[in-house]
């Protein structure tokens, strides 16, 4: 994407900096890629608006959003698994009959790269027209070294055909396939062995995953995974303690995890080891709300002990296909009860952080245009309210592609 060369101008505007809402009304310039004015009106200098084009006034300008845990590449539909939820069977049940993961395994093996790709891209568009400028995409349901590497690749093809920033995660330890049915250990072994070594040779991930729970894989079978990741200088993360308290979430943060994520049975201790090491708490109502759950995760300690919380969609075709992550905002604020101000956090500096970029997700003097402004008037509008088109302006790496 090429950077823009002219200076652009926002005047008395409402600006969240990806922590908080600054307190006056400000006056925004970006020159190509990067911002390089962020004064109050008050303090404006009107000389600085000399060859700059005006790009209005008034509104909410935030950071383009961070959705930091998705899994948009996959073949196949669970709307007939909605239906069964809906009539009584638990998620586990469905796993267990041959549904779940496994299903959506089958239709993603079964597709072409070029397939995977036409499904993918209205998905992330959808995304990215919502405000989205840096966007996660996991492997997960390939389960084999040529199909994982199949959906990574089909990942970073997106990243390049699509004006957002794709990281790459690889969830090898996803699910057990059905080859490996009675041989859990030697699955892993394939993933330790061959999977993390091949995806790092062709720098296909950014990032290694685990799920880390008892109807996918045990704590020690995860960090064998971490091992491995950690051997060949790619980052961890892990799904964990969604279903139950397995522990997962602690031995990630020995691991030094870039982030925990959906933790709806987190205790004490993994907090503790949390906040130790540094791990973002990454949170997705979606798959709550989907799942009709009821463990909710421990906001009010992850809060009390300075563990930051970042906000992501976890869209995919089973727990929660939802694609719109300001609908994530809102139901962050009503069903986990977080503020307006700490949804906009997790899905902007939080979010960011949880995929190790630390530089992303912020306004600030220097930062990377990647900026959103938004037709409301306060920023706790994009949590309150579940409302399409709002988007008056999306910003990426300089360059406007949304908006005028």
């Amino acid at each position: 994407m090429p950077n823009a060369t002219n200076r652009r101008l926002w005047r008395d505007i409402s600006v969240f900096d990806g922590l908080q809402t600054l307190p006056d009304r400000m006056a925004v310039i970006t020159q190509g890629a990067h911002i390089i004015t962020l004064s109050p009106m008050s303090e404006f200098d009107e000389q600085l608006a000399h060859h700059c084009t005006e790009m209005g006034s008034g509104g909410v300008m935030t950071p383009g959003l961070v959705d930091c845990h998705t899994h948009l590449v996959f073949g196949g539909s669970r709307a007939e698994e909605f239906e069964a939820r809906l009539e009584g069977a638990s998620y586990e049940e469905i796993a267990k009959r041959g549904g779940g993961i496994l299903s959506t395994v089958r239709a993603t093996r079964e597709a072409s790269e070029d397939e995977l790709l036409r499904l993918a891209k209205p998905r992330l568009e959808a995304l990215i027209a919502d405000g989205v400028t840096t966007v996660e995409i996991k492997s997960g349901y390939g389960l084999s070294v040529k199909d994982e590497l199949k959906m990574l690749r089909v990942a970073r093809r997106l990243g390049k055909m699509l004006p957002v920033n794709v990281v790459t995660t690889l969830l090898g330890a996803h699910a057990l396939p059905p080859e490996y049915k009675d041989d859990s250990d030697g699955y892993i072994d394939l993933v330790c062995q061959e999977m993390i070594p091949a995806a790092a040779a062709e720098g296909l991930a950014d990032a290694v995953d685990v799920f880390c729970e008892k109807i996918a894989f045990s704590v020690e079978q995860c960090e064998r995974v971490f091992t491995a990741a950690e051997a060949h200088g790619l980052p961890i993360k892990a799904h964990a303690e969604q279903l139950s308290n397995l522990g997962g979430t602690a031995m990630a943060a020995r691991h030094g995890a870039l982030s925990a994520d959906h933790i709806e049975y987190l205790d004490d201790t993994g907090i503790a080891a949390m906040r130790e090491a540094g791990s973002v708490a990454v949170i997705l109502p979606g798959a709550f709300h989907t799942l009709l759950e009821t463990q909710q995760p421990p906001i009010a300690a992850l809060r009390t002990a300075g563990v930051p919380m970042a906000v992501a969609t976890d869209a995919n075709p089973g727990s929660s296909p939802l694609f719109m992550p300001t609908l994530m905002l809102n139901l962050a604020c009503t069903l986990f009860r977080l503020t307006p101000q700490e949804a906009l956090a997790g899905m902007t500096a939080h979010g960011a952080t949880a995929l190790g970029l630390s530089g992303k997700g912020r306004i600030h003097e220097g930062a990377e245009a990647d900026l959103c402004v938004w037709d409301i008037d306060a920023p706790a509008e994009l949590a309150y309210a579940v409302q399409p088109g709002r988007l008056r302006q999306r910003m990426f790496q300089g360059v406007l592609t949304h908006g005028q």
